[in-house]
């Protein structure tokens, strides 16, 4: 297994499996998410234009089987703005890391940590001070619930982020049960990157 930064051409040549991967990963839970390929491939268009985002591929031999995403958070200002309303925080100075996508045989084998590694390191290299990521909010008690699904907040405490209190955005998706779009509850974490966890 490798690892890939993708930019430019390379991200190109494998934004067709990066959507299909998006689409595969997130329709389980807490995600639940019937997604679609069009909106997919125009989403990940934003990190080609954006000079401080980065994508991080994770490939089996030339397969991706793994990936994720980060840019400043001010490029998604619009959809999280109110969340920070009141906040004393300078939002210039957040790196938003935007979601991490892995296949389920790839899962425990140390390529989460990489991903943050990866990103953290970009997001200090741009002169970024706290990284910061979105997790989705669900009812204990969801109908769809995984009985055997195991939060991975022990993961992001260990690695130093903590929720925001009362931080939390919300985001409209279309549910696997669901006929329409609903915005969904995103509380975020944070981490400052100039403290070790």
């Amino acid at each position: 297994m490798r690892l890939e930064i993708l930019a430019s051409a390379a991200l190109d040549r494998v934004l067709p499996a990066l959507a299909g991967l998006r689409i595969e990963v997130f329709r389980d839970w807490p995600y639940l998410y019937d997604g679609d390929l069009e909106y997919e491939t125009a989403y990940l268009q934003s990190y080609r234009n954006s000079k401080e985002a980065i994508v991080v591929g994770a490939f089996d031999g030339g397969t991706l089987i793994g990936a994720s995403t980060g840019t400043p958070l001010t490029d998604h200002a619009e959809d999280f703005a109110a969340a920070f309303e009141g906040r004393d925080i300078d939002l210039n100075c957040v790196f938003y890391c935007a979601e991490s996508v892995l296949l389920p045989a790839y899962r425990g084998l140390g390529l989460g940590h990489e991903f943050f590694d990866a990103r953290e390191s970009h997001a200090q290299a741009w002169g970024y001070s706290k990284s910061a990521f979105c997790s989705v909010l669900r009812p204990v008690d969801h109908p769809m619930r995984a009985k055997d699904y195991n939060p991975l907040d022990p993961f992001w405490r260990k690695r130093g982020y903590v929720p925001m209190e009362g931080v939390v955005a919300q985001f409209c998706w279309k549910d696997l049960d669901s006929s329409t779009a609903t915005d969904k509850p995103l509380q975020f974490w944070v981490r400052d990157l100039t403290a070790t966890p």
